[in-house]
């Protein structure tokens, strides 16, 4: 079946329909990663997003569950260039095209993606629709496509109740703003004890279970849009409790304490971002899904200083909080997919945390 990627500036491409046959719009962002599909389709940050794969063949290796990154994927639509039939690996449970129509996801295969990446880094992420619709009208389109908006986003992939995760050491209080397994199986494997919360726990909750640490998870969304969130936010930050926060977590407390956030041309997605480490000088390779980033002009150095920055653009990446136990970074130090250079800052967390007692 034939299908039709539409770009809000009009441009359209050709391909051939995958998973879901279903109209989506969404806006239309493109990840660098070369392995990891999987992990980026069940990455909660891309809610409300539609995921052009950049790497020309995806699916080789099939689906295997136990690499998911949450209960299901999360992306509008998928974009990819070829869209391998047969995957080959021991582990495979499923493929791809299985996999997308199982979780009514539309996507579109076929078409040139070195094209519609430039495109999107050049005039910068814009809106689209996929249709398999070979009579639709552009002018009636495309006003539909550019009012388009993703909201309620943190709403939508925030876990529903807390749970726990059992372990004898710190006691971590995780707040779920769309937060990558990996997280919580990081600081399980150092012994922590985590407890997950809903994104819109309120900071007395969470500090009446008395925990170690607290750590604010990635997310998808306009960091503005998370008013009540940024409310909680600064509660905790006026405790003495060690915070961590990944990604949203960061840019959520850049605001609340002051500071400001801004939409990126095209942003960060893929595992191959160096960042610098201004402590050590030390450069690292990470991995990052995010479209916003913290205005480093807009900080007051009396409450935090950049910790980290991008060596591509000099986009921050990263705060140390002044006289506090709270340090944030733009980018994944839980991989998933890789690289795992950074994953020593939770080390550093539990550092903070041993202190702080």
């Amino acid at each position: 079946m034939r299908a039709f990627l539409i770009l809000e500036d009009g441009t359209v491409f050709s391909g051939t329909s995958i998973g879901s046959a279903k109209e989506v719009i969404s806006e239309i962002v493109f990840n660098t990663s070369m392995t990891g599909y999987l992990e980026v389709l069940t990455d909660p940050s891309y809610a409300g997003q539609a995921v052009v794969m950049t790497y020309p063949l995806i699916g080789n290796y099939g689906i295997c569950h136990e690499d998911m990154e949450s209960v299901r994927p999360w992306p509008d639509g998928y974009i990819v260039r070829e869209l391998s039939r047969m995957p080959s690996n021991f582990r495979s449970e499923d493929s791809i095209q299985h996999f997308l129509e199982s979780y009514d996801i539309p996507g579109i295969a076929g078409i040139d993606t070195r094209a519609l990446t430039k495109i999107l880094r050049e005039k910068g992420t814009m809106n689209g629709m996929i249709t398999t619709d070979e009579d639709y009208k552009l002018e009636e389109i495309l006003p539909k496509i550019k009012a388009y908006s993703p909201s309620g986003v943190v709403r939508k992939v925030t876990c529903q109740e807390k749970y726990v995760l059992p372990g004898e050491g710190h006691r971590v209080a995780l707040m779920d703003f769309g937060a990558k397994q990996n997280i919580a199986r990081s600081l399980n494997e150092r012994g922590c004890q985590v407890t997950v919360y809903p994104a819109y726990t309120a900071a007395e909750e969470i500090l009446a279970d008395a925990p170690d640490g607290i750590m604010l998870s990635n997310g998808p969304g306009d960091p503005k849009e998370c008013t009540e969130i940024i409310a909680e936010l600064k509660k905790l930050y006026e405790t003495d409790v060690p915070i961590f926060a990944i990604c949203l977590g960061h840019q959520l407390m850049a605001l609340a304490t002051g500071g400001d956030t801004y939409k990126m041309k095209y942003g960060h997605r893929g595992g191959n971002h160096p960042v610098k480490d201004l402590e050590t000088g030390r450069v690292y390779i990470s991995s990052q899904n995010h479209g916003y980033v913290v205005d480093t002009d807009s900080l007051d150095e009396k409450i935090a200083v950049p910790a980290f920055v991008n060596v591509n653009d000099k986009t921050n990446e990263g705060l140390a909080y002044t006289g506090k136990n709270i340090f944030t970074v733009q980018f994944h130090p839980e991989a998933c997919p890789g690289p795992r250079d950074s994953s020593y800052l939770f080390d550093r967390f539990l550092k903070m945390m041993e202190v702080a007692r």
